[in-house]
């Protein structure tokens, strides 16, 4: 016995929900930002501050990575004042 497909049962045709509107984040991604946030401050006796200073020290590359994901990825200069190429960053102290 075939069953004729409709719209109805066609998975991927008709027109889709609203979805969620523009702007409002993902729960779930939300929830996990807070947890890291939460943790970092555990971490740090309650100063988040202190530890993400700590592992900038103790693991320079994860945290440069880190860093790396923070910044603004677009940076606009001045024809007077042009941006220069940053060659070698270097942790002092520690």
């Amino acid at each position: 016995m075939d069953v004729k497909e409709t719209e109805k049962n066609q998975i991927g045709k008709g027109k889709a929900g609203p979805g969620r509107p523009k702007g409002v984040p993902n729960k779930t991604t939300t929830l996990i930002k807070d947890a890291i946030i939460q943790a970092a401050t555990n971490a740090g006796d309650g100063d988040m501050v202190e530890y993400l200073t700590q592992q900038a020290r103790l693991n320079p590359g994860p945290f440069m990575a880190l860093l790396g994901k923070v910044l603004p990825t677009q940076i606009a200069g001045d024809e007077d004042n042009p941006i220069k190429t940053i060659t070698e960053i270097r942790l002092v102290g520690g």
